[in-house]
């Protein structure tokens, strides 16, 4: 639910991850790392290295048993296994500790794997629903968890984490059209090609076609939609949470603005956030915190 995170070379899911942002209030940051540890050695297990389906697999299962023990123990768990990172235990011992001092929901970690393991079988999405039921699992329950380390407990908060983390979510999608289809995965609705005569399963060539650059198009209006549904979230935090939200939020919208700006072609140059933006940010962010919060939607 940030904007300013690490990033491997490929998509990753977790690249939205608050990890130690300056912006974030000083308590708050060991706990978003310790998080952020767990989802980002799982987001590795599904995507990274030449790994096998059931290699991967394998590793989530026992990444999800070593969370439940976690969760249940202050004890530090057994060394790492083969494929694990060195630093396996501790990271369990600290995440334990962060989910009991929180009380950090269990079903919202078991989620996230649900969807890692997802990305090892699932390669296409047929519906849009099919593609936001993912989102529900791979981003919805990091802003549920980063509200709940910064002490928000309300299900309209929630409501509006989610608009603004399956958002994030999706804009990755469009973002990184080029990479995930190098990767042979595709989160362009079927549903949504197929009502524009679009019959290839991946783009092809340097630029996308007219119609594929409708869909683009069609894909962007409704990830807006979403932004807009969570903007509510940006003025009902507190703090510096406040100001990395709305950053994260500007941020989001950035790129959707780069994607329309270049016509909706996706494929043809990943449209990034750039130094030279950083005025542009400084300017909103204060032109926000003059201007009457947006109204709650019910």
């Amino acid at each position: 639910m940030v904007a300013t995170a690490a990033r491997s070379p490929h998509r990753s899911h977790y690249e939205n991850f608050p990890v130690a942002s300056l912006l974030l209030p000083r308590e708050m940051r060991p706990h978003i790392a310790a998080v952020y540890a767990f989802a980002r050695a799982a987001d590795d297990f599904a995507d990274e290295g030449t790994l096998t389906p059931d290699e991967r697999l394998r590793l989530l299962d026992g990444w999800a048993d070593r969370l439940h023990d976690a969760a249940r123990t202050t004890l530090p768990g057994p060394a790492p296994r083969a494929g694990e990172p060195e630093d396996t235990p501790q990271l369990f011992l600290q995440l334990g500790a962060t989910m009991r001092k929180k009380a950090l929901p269990l079903d919202l970690f078991d989620a996230l794997l649900s969807a890692f393991r997802q990305d090892v079988t699932v390669h296409r999405y047929e519906t849009w629903q099919d593609l936001r039921d993912y989102c529900r699992r791979s981003a919805n329950p990091v802003g549920r968890l980063v509200l709940r380390i910064a002490g928000y407990r309300d299900e309209r908060m929630d409501q509006w984490s989610d608009a603004i983390c399956t958002a994030l979510q999706l804009t990755n999608f469009w973002q990184d059209l080029r990479i995930d289809v190098e990767r042979g995965r595709l989160y362009v609705p079927t549903e949504d090609l197929l009502a524009r005569g679009v019959e290839e399963d991946l783009p092809v060539g340097a630029a996308l076609s007219a119609e594929w650059r409708a869909v683009i198009a069609t894909l962007v209006a409704r990830t807006r939609r979403l932004f807009d549904d969570g903007r509510p979230l940006c003025s009902q935090v507190r703090g510096r949470l406040r100001l990395e939200l709305r950053a994260t939020w500007l941020g989001g919208t950035r790129i959707l603005d780069r994607i329309e700006a270049a016509g909706f072609d996706a494929l043809a140059q990943r449209p990034v956030i750039r130094r030279s933006d950083l005025p542009w940010f400084v300017g909103r962010l204060a032109w926000w915190g003059w201007v009457k919060p947006a109204p709650a939607s019910r």
